[in-house]
């Protein structure tokens, strides 16, 4: 039977590593065409030529406009319609406000809030005039607990949550969905751990989910029937205590 997917148009961002790589793995198999998009040129031009002829890669940056309707024009040239974006690009700053560094800090909130924002507004034209789609944002549990040693990050998330609990109010009448997905910690390079057998120690203690996990979970949101809107999907390791 053909997967719900099957044809589908979909963007990545942040395509080039950990989650919005193992997604545009995942959903290859499922006969998706897919725009890859990141920073790492290389790195995601490597990935492009892995997935095969479905795959495009526009190496660009979420913080610049120009890139990123260069990035939904590209798409709409070689494909023709958008149906999802993958909004997944994002960075992560730990540590006390007081030993911190608030221009670090305005960087990351350019990537994780402004460049979601500014990708959602690329995308949403396309989908309202075809009176459909998708739009799945990486959020993190974050964005639902007040984590104390991350209070700059958490609050970049918790801005997602609500731009996703407004905007899909917005939308739903044009047949876009509007959703977050919101993983505990994840073993890959967004938290420094590289090693596959690190990741294997974490995931056998219980103690971090893997970027597949959280790829089986976008497949899932972005599958269901039109009349079910997944809006907030939270999943932790089993060991995480938040």
């Amino acid at each position: 039977m053909t997967h719900p997917l099957h044809n589908k148009v979909i963007i990545i961002t942040g395509a080039s590593s950990g989650i919005g790589a193992a997604t545009a793995r995942a959903l290859a198999p499922l006969g998706c065409q897919l725009t890859l998009a990141a920073r790492s040129a290389d790195r995601l031009r490597a990935l492009a030529e892995e997935i095969g002829p479905a795959a495009l890669a526009v190496p660009m940056d979420v913080t610049c406009g120009a890139d990123v309707t260069r990035m939904v024009e590209l798409t709409l040239e070689r494909f023709g319609r958008v149906d999802v974006l993958f909004a997944n690009a994002g960075i992560y700053i730990p540590g006390d406000v007081a030993d911190g560094d608030p221009d670090a800090w305005a960087n990351l909130m350019d990537v994780n809030i402004d460049g979601v924002l500014r990708c959602t507004h690329a995308v949403l034209p396309h989908m309202m005039g075809q009176e459909s789609g998708d739009i799945l944002i990486t959020s993190s549990i974050s964005g639902h607990v007040d984590i104390v040693w991350e209070p700059i990050y958490s609050m970049s998330k918790h801005a997602i949550q609500t731009f996703v609990h407004t905007l899909r109010r917005q939308v739903a009448r044009h047949n876009i969905r509007v959703g977050a997905i919101a993983p505990g910690m994840v073993a890959n390079e967004l938290w420094g751990i590289t090693k596959e057998e690190d990741i294997a120690q974490r995931v056998a203690a219980r103690t971090a989910l893997t970027c597949e996990d959280v790829a089986d979970a976008v497949i899932f949101m972005l599958s269901r029937p039109r009349h079910v809107t997944i809006r907030d999907l939270v999943m932790l390791p089993a060991a995480q205590d938040l």
